[in-house]
């Protein structure tokens, strides 16, 4: 005679205890692979730096004004040798020697050496007063006319009325931070003809600056 064995669904003490570890191991591998990542992006965002971006398409020898550079930050390459982003006042009215792009890291080699002024041209420094030019517009590379205004005490003839005002083309190689009335000094590149005049006119405080239109 057969005696029947009774079925159960409870599983026997060694299958629990396979389980319950089975159980633990993922729990640590999960916690391995968690600490893992976390020393991963810790590591990765220390060895970012902050670097220069074009933030617009720049033509070769066009100089560099302050809305062409954006900073960028990027893991820290000995491959790559970006401009860090301290350096982005120095670099505003330098020249690039090829033409940037947008999105591209900015690089020392892709800059012209020296002030890109060319050897056939001269710097005069001219005092701008409140209202003689635009008011904080001025870059390094715009171009200018440097206007001749009428001299203290003269009286306006009617039969010049209309007749244009002398001007000087030239271009901003730097500007200065204003004084407490407002006066800046402009540094304007101008060709070796127009020096010496445009240092008298400037001297006698008869120049006024008008911006040109920027090239898109």
């Amino acid at each position: 005679m057969r005696t029947d064995v009774p079925i159960t669904t409870t599983p026997p003490p060694t299958v629990k205890r396979e389980r319950r570890w089975s159980v633990v191991a993922l729990c640590v591998v999960l916690a391995v692979v968690a600490a893992l990542g976390a020393v991963y992006l810790a590591t990765s965002s220390s060895n970012r730096v902050p670097v220069l971006a074009i933030a617009r398409d720049v033509p070769a020898e066009q100089a560099l004004s302050d809305g062409d550079l954006v900073v960028a930050e990027v893991s820290a390459d000995a491959v790559l040798s970006p401009v860090p982003a301290s350096e982005k006042a120095a670099l505003i009215g330098r020249r690039p020697a090829v033409d940037l792009h947008q999105g591209g890291l900015l690089q020392l080699a892709q800059l012209a050496t020296g002030s890109g002024l060319g050897d056939k041209q001269q710097q005069v420094g001219v005092q701008v007063k409140r209202g003689q030019a635009p008011a904080g517009t001025l870059q390094p590379g715009d171009k200018v006319l440097a206007v001749t205004t009428p001299a203290q005490g003269d009286t306006p003839d009617p039969d010049k009325a209309e007749a244009p005002p002398t001007s000087l083309e030239a271009t901003v190689v730097s500007v200065s931070r204003p004084d407490a009335s407002g006066t800046v000094v402009v540094n304007l590149a101008v060709s070796p003809t127009d020096g010496p005049l445009l240092a008298t006119r400037a001297a006698l405080g008869r120049i006024a600056l008008v911006r040109q239109p920027r090239s898109s």
